[in-house]
């Protein structure tokens, strides 16, 4: 049985991230930080990657009030730039590093990316409301007690509206970024992301 496991071990291929040296030159993180987040990240995922399930388990620990399972899979898309299912080292600490340390239009574009599910370039109405529906059931009643049904709708609506400056139906990258630097009401919602991040 020890042969078996030994070739177990074998077969259980685990992720080595790319020389910190590289993430550091690509990243706004420091080789000390990157050494801690690599840490943590290797605490939760000693394969050296997350699949959707685990990253879905990880995210429901922040939000004890809601249901983030549907925002954590938008996520996890967003994460997977390659879209191969899972997330590694590398793109998690990439991700982040616009997040936490990006500049106003790098944090836009990767909002924009998040929003648009199917990666056509677009956000569609259909895609904005999956979103927003997302974040209010990860956020759960006792974030917004007092929200009637509709809320995410009408929510969606408003912003739809400004954002599709030419009223072709759906949302550019351009559009996006031009809207939500316009409007103060848009940004501040889009700083819910840092908060939930």
């Amino acid at each position: 049985s020890d042969k078996i496991e030994d070739e177990l071990e074998m077969t259980t291929v685990c992720h080595r991230p790319e020389g910190l040296e590289q993430l550091e030159a690509q990243t706004n993180f420091t080789k000390r930080e990157l050494q801690v987040l690599y840490r943590g990240f290797k605490n939760e995922c000693p394969s050296g990657v997350v699949n959707e399930e685990t990253f879905k388990q990880i995210y429901a620990q922040f939000f004890p009030h809601g249901d983030a399972s549907m925002y954590a899979h938008y996520l996890f898309n967003a994460f997977d730039t390659a879209q191969n299912g899972s997330v590694k080292f590398e793109d998690f600490v990439m991700a982040l590093s616009i997040l936490l340390r990006g500049t106003v239009h790098e944090k836009l574009r990767w909002t924009f990316n998040l929003y648009d599910i199917n990666k056509d370039g677009y956000i569609n109405k259909e895609e904005m409301m999956d979103i927003v529906k997302a974040i209010y059931d990860m956020m759960g009643k006792y974030t917004y007690p007092v929200l009637r049904e509709d809320a995410p709708r009408q929510h969606v609506e408003v912003f739809f509206q400004k954002m599709d400056k030419n009223k072709d139906g759906v949302v550019t990258l351009e559009e996006f970024i031009e809207s939500c630097q316009e409007d103060d009401n848009i940004m501040r919602s889009l700083q819910l992301f840092e908060n939930v991040m």
